[in-house]
Formats: C-alpha cells, structure tokens, sequence
C-alpha cells in the first residue's frame, strides 16, 4: 500500500519529574519516518528541550498548517497539549505511549516501528474525539477561552470549605450543588477525574458528556450523562477559592457570580489507531480487569 502520509510532525513530552522523551528516542523514531519516505518536522519546544535540532522544526501552529499527520510521544498529557491546537487544522494524530496509564497514546513503545510502518501506509482505523469549548465569565465580560479534550473541573482550590455552584443547562435551572467541586467531562475523558469521582465511562463513539459532583454535600444528586448539544453553565454562588481547570489549563481566584460556559467545540480531534485496536482492550488492560490479586 502506498505511503499516506508524506509530511510528519513529531511532537515529544515536554520534561516533569519523570523526564522528558530522550533524545535517542526522538532520533530512533524520526529516522523510522524517515525510512518509510516522511519528511520529518519536530515540534519546536521539542527541539528546544531535547536539544534535538536535525531536523526543521515548528510551533504547533505551523505544525498544523503544514504537515498531515502527528506522530505524538508520551503520555496522555502530551496527547491531549497536542489535540487541542490540532483539531483546529484536522491534523490527524497518532500516540507512541511513554507514559504509564495511555488510554489514548496506544502504540507501545518497545515495538512502535512495526506498528508506525503500517499506519503510514494506511493499516489504521479513525476514530474521532470530540473536545469542549469554554469560556469564563465575569459580569458579562469573557475573561478567558480555553478548549478541553477531558474535561472542565471546577473546584475549591487549596481552600477548606465547600462551593457551592449553580447550574443551568440550556437555559434551565438543574441544581445547586454544595461540593468539593464538578466535573463537567467528555467520553475521553471519562475514564480520568470523572472516573475517580464515581462517574460512569463513556464510549468515545457517544455523542455526550458526563457531570459528575465532587464530594457533594447533598448524597441524592448523582452523575448525569447529557447530550454534547447542550450549552450548561456553571455559576460560582458562594465559596473562599474557586479554581477552574480546563484540561491542563488553569484560571484561579474565580468570584461569585462569574459562570464557566461549556459545550461541544466545533472541531474535533482525529485520531488514528493501529488495524484491531479495541477500546474493550484499551479498558481492560489499563483498568486491569479480569485480574485475580
């Protein structure tokens, strides 16, 4: 089958305390892309942290703007940093997983070469995530934007009490919710706080999303799944610190009356998965169903 994919971007993770992707690594996977004919364009904070400069580079904008495919190395944090500006172009993204959990950075990393071969070539299935669109308000004023592809939490910072948040979907008033916090999440990411929370999991394939409260005060309120068509919205009655959380994205010191405005962004992300990937498998390996302690 032919080469599908004639310029590749490779994006890696960026360093925390666990490290970022090595070098070596970045060189051993650009020179495989390079093998099956791509031309190879790292991301530029990449290149900079890795100090991995052999090849062009670019913001991920202009990664956007001119390659066809991301080929993504690291954990989920990574994926989720690179999906968000890619949906925008409808770059499609492929996950190499240097992390330890990787529900949606698929490849293992001790035999990605096989598997990237293939997809190149077009051995892949697609499946598409849908990511939210936010906004914060402040008496009318929209004092910050932010997209998620997991989720929007909204919660009490390092403060001791509880918030209390009033919520409205499509105009009408659900419930005022004395809690810890909630987590308004996409199918993706259902399986992250939401899933801690007590929330259900998601199919990626759902039209939907799930809010689930955080510690609420009030035991008879419980998850929701709701359709991805809504426009909810999150309003801060009373609390001593309030922290909105937009997957990695953060706005503090949130005062009463400002509202978080949710609903499903235009875009969505693209993602690409190895022929026979199964989400059944993904949940049962990295959730490690079936296991006897």
């Amino acid at each position: 089958m032919a080469l599908q994919f004639q310029q590749v971007a490779l994006i890696g993770k960026h360093p925390t305390a666990q490290g970022g992707t090595p070098p070596a690594m970045l060189h051993g996977i650009a020179q495989t892309l390079q093998a099956q004919g791509c031309t190879v364009t790292l991301d530029a904070v990449t290149a900079e942290n890795s100090g991995v400069k052999d090849w062009a580079y670019e913001d991920l904008s202009g990664i956007g703007q001119k390659c066809d495919l991301a080929v993504v190395v690291g954990g989920d944090g990574t994926m989720l940093a690179a999906a968000r500006t890619l949906a925008h172009y409808g770059t499609p993204l492929i996950g190499i997983n240097q992390g330890r959990l990787g529900f949606i950075t698929d490849i293992a990393l001790d035999d990605y070469a096989p598997v990237l071969q293939a997809m190149l070539h077009g051995d892949y299935v697609e499946h598409q995530r849908c990511l939210i669109a936010a906004q914060v308000e402040r008496a009318g004023e929209v004092i910050m934007e932010a997209t998620a592809m997991n989720d929007v939490v909204v919660n009490r910072g390092s403060s001791a009490g509880l918030v209390e948040l009033r919520v409205e979907i499509d105009g009408h008033f659900v419930a005022n919710h004395r809690a810890d916090g909630l987590i308004v999440a996409t199918p993706t990411g259902s399986t992250a706080y939401a899933l801690s929370a007590g929330g259900p999991i998601l199919h990626p394939g759902l039209g939907g999303f799930v809010m689930v409260p955080i510690s609420l005060h009030n035991l008879s309120n419980r998850p929701i799944a709701l359709p991805d068509s809504v426009r909810i919205s999150i309003e801060i009655v009373a609390a001593k610190e309030v922290t909105a959380n937009f997957d990695m994205q953060s706005i503090k010191h949130l005062q009463p009356g400002d509202r978080i405005l949710i609903q499903r962004a235009q875009k969505s992300a693209r993602m690409l998965h190895p022929r026979g990937w199964s989400y059944y498998d993904t949940l049962r390996h990295k959730l490690h169903w079936n296991e006897h302690n």
